[in-house]
């Protein structure tokens, strides 16, 4: 019987199983700009903001995280109804009232905002069979006060939506593999939605970035160029091991990308990371000119005479 049930579940059905929907990265600007260009899926803890003082980018927050040591579930609803994120992860459940009291939360969420992906981070094992079919459960790791290893066996998360928190992606991959792959015992495996980790922005202040097999010396990188480093690996690992999702990756996250650029007397044209800190105006004569400074931007429609569009 086990070994009919192991063979029930086909390598097609374990791949898919195994990609997950989305890769999290958490962080503020500019890393986060960095990691949406890449097709990370990003986003921030409750209590944070991107502190953007960039002037021409739009990165949308698409996971909302929860302050998991100063939890306010009040707190979190009023940031969930102004950023309305793609993925909430709700809170922590120390015991099943908890998961009944999130899965309620979570009822009025998703009829208010169909389609967003709510995640609850079971601390207890009883609390898994708590939390309603149709939510994600979030497997807790890294710095988490309790990891799931710690009260669960990992049959406990299988045929379940499961979104890993924290650790490593080679730590998080073979986790994957404990949910996914075939058992004797014939469990369904999990479906991975999604990961995260932020650790790389820790190592990058110590002068590493993150490679699957150890970290690399960063001292003649800025610390913005060695996350940058760290994605652009985490980005190929999970693509080596068939992880990565397949749709939806990699966005542009300048809201205004100039034809003609203008920053300096010479006509030098700037790059992308120039433009994210640039005045972008579009013009009546259907330019579209960036700037360094207000001051630039007033000298350059002066002399050339355009009108920008909706000026005010």
């Amino acid at each position: 019987m086990a070994t009919d049930a192991r063979h029930s579940w086909s390598a097609t059905a374990i791949d898919d199983a195994k990609q997950v929907e989305y890769v999290g990265f958490l962080h503020r600007e500019p890393f986060v700009i960095d990691a949406y260009a890449l097709g990370f899926t990003v986003g921030v803890r409750e209590d944070y903001s991107y502190q953007s003082s960039l002037r021409n980018v739009d990165v949308p927050i698409e996971i909302l995280d929860n302050d998991f040591r100063n939890p306010d579930l009040d707190r979190y609803i009023e940031r969930f109804e102004q950023y309305e994120p793609s993925v909430g992860m709700l809170g922590d459940a120390y015991d099943c009232e908890e998961a009944r009291r999130y899965n309620r939360v979570s009822r009025e969420l998703k009829g208010t905002f169909p389609g967003t992906e709510i995640i609850i981070v079971p601390k207890c094992r009883e609390a898994i069979s708590a939390i309603g079919d149709d939510l994600a459960l979030g497997y807790p790791m890294g710095y988490s006060d309790k990891t799931a290893e710690e009260y669960t066996n990992i049959v406990d998360w299988r045929d379940r939506r499961v979104h890993l928190l924290g650790a490593s992606p080679p730590k998080q991959h073979e986790v994957i593999q404990d949910l996914t792959q075939p058992r004797v015992t014939g469990e369904p495996p999990a479906d991975i939605v999604g990961v995260d980790w932020n650790g790389i922005h820790l190592a990058a202040l110590k002068g590493q970035y993150f490679m699957p097999y150890g970290y690399g010396n960063a001292d003649q990188l800025s610390i913005r160029a060695t996350v940058r480093e760290s994605l652009e690996w985490i980005r190929r690992y999970w693509q080596t091991t068939g992880v990565w999702p397949t749709s939806g990756t990699g966005q542009n996250p300048l809201d205004g990308e100039p034809m003609d650029p203008v920053f300096a007397a010479d006509g030098g044209h700037a790059t992308a990371m120039d433009l994210e800190d640039a005045i972008v105006v579009e013009y009546e004569n259907g330019q579209t000119l960036a700037y360094r400074s207000e001051r630039e931007r007033s000298r350059i429609e002066y002399r050339e005479g355009i009108v920008a569009v909706n000026r005010t």
